[in-house]
């Protein structure tokens, strides 16, 4: 769905990636609106350099555009919904710098804007990177929505940044202002983290926001225990593939298999690529951040594992998963099998049925919280 952002005199039309044809949530909150408007009273000279970090579909960055503004993201899809919407808007390809999550900061910022993410992690990840490219005399603005502020987001700022100033709540988004102190004892950045994965000899390295950090979570554990074993897999494609788990261990069990792993995180595609070349330091494999599938050709893996997300940053939903399990079907060959674990309350099985036909769709196995399905491609 295409809106319309209104700052100052300007008018902006924003629309959301993924595209989706029932879509009704538009590409900005109310805390975009309130950190424009509190930056149009500021009146700042045109040269300011603004830093936007975790802008998720470019609403900060055009609104921004007539500064020299750098947008950071860890979304693959936020950077893409930026380049969309600078288009549209008939802005210059070079309206706003766009900065991966895993780059280094170019310089020192006037201004730095933060909507606060969904993962603390990530965020203490990003107010660390930013201590060497800030100032005293930078301002920085944190904006989120009410219930996204917890007292977490404070220590943390308190922590790592220096003393704070809150806005009024203004439709149920809240500004926090934060003053550099240079000479706090800030602590060392831990990211990323590392842990054994249990059962093997293998380090697992996981970067700010990648799931489950800290430790294997039980859906994945169970996932290892069921993935699958044959020669006639030559392409395995790992869909979403976080910090790189299935398609390592599914490398392990198939080894002359091609191991393709896919996520919209440029931080977990980091985290995936470190572990497969540290496990195997002898094969290759090959990894891509984008859209789901959206860039493979058709009829060129066969075997595709999956553990979908059932949300998009806030909002929960099953489009993601469907979009994952069309894509999937098409880039399957013949006879290929897509493998998907979920929680049972999702009932994927019943999605399967309906694009891979009932009688090709099998349950693997199932636990008190999650099932695996298989489902085989005939044409």
């Amino acid at each position: 769905m295409i809106e319309k952002l209104c700052i100052l005199n300007s008018e902006f039309e924003l629309q959301r990636l993924p595209k989706n044809g029932h879509e009704s949530l538009r590409a900005w909150d109310a805390a975009d609106e309130y950190v424009l408007e509190n930056i149009a009273n500021l009146n700042l000279p045109h040269t300011t350099k603004i830093l936007i970090i975790n802008d998720s579909f470019g609403a900060l960055a055009i609104g921004l555009n007539s500064f020299q503004t750098h947008a950071l993201s860890d979304s693959y899809l936020s950077q893409q919904a930026t380049r969309l919407n600078v288009a549209a808007n008939h802005l210059p390809e070079n309206a706003v710098t766009l900065l991966k999550s895993v780059e280094p900061l170019p310089h020192v910022f006037d201004l730095v804007v933060i909507k606060v993410p969904k993962t603390l992690a990530l965020l203490e990840f990003q107010l660390l990177q930013l201590r060497s490219k800030i100032s005293d005399k930078s301002k920085i603005i944190v904006a989120g929505m009410i219930k996204m502020l917890t007292p977490s987001v404070w220590n943390l700022l308190a922590r790592i940044i220096g003393e704070t100033q809150t806005s009024l709540a203004q439709k149920k988004a809240r500004l926090i202002f934060a003053t550099f102190n240079p000479n706090l004892s800030a602590p060392q950045n831990p990211y990323p983290i590392r842990y054994v994965l249990e059962n093997t000899h293998y380090e697992i390295a996981n970067h700010a926001n990648v799931f489950s950090r800290e430790k294997l979570d039980i859906g994945t554990r169970f996932f290892l225990e069921h993935l699958p074993k044959s020669e006639k897999f030559n392409d395995i494609v790992d869909l979403g593939c976080g910090n790189g788990i299935v398609g390592l261990i599914a490398a392990e069990k198939n080894p002359a298999a091609q191991i393709h792993f896919v996520d919209e995180s440029f931080m977990a595609i980091e985290s995936a690529r470190e572990n497969f070349e540290k496990a195997f330091q002898s094969r290759t494999a090959q990894f891509y951040v984008g859209d789901c599938l959206t860039n493979f050709p058709l009829h060129s893996a066969d075997c595709v594992l999956c553990n979908p997300p059932f949300h998009q940053q806030h909002v929960i939903g099953d489009f993601i998963a469907q979009t994952m399990f069309q894509q999937a079907k098409n880039v399957l060959r013949q006879n290929g099998e897509l493998w998907v674990i979920g929680n049972r309350h999702l009932n994927y099985g019943v999605s399967l049925a309906k694009l891979f036909g009932k009688q090709n769709v099998s349950l693997i196995a199932q636990n008190a919280k999650f099932q695996i399905w298989k489902a085989r491609l005939f044409r």
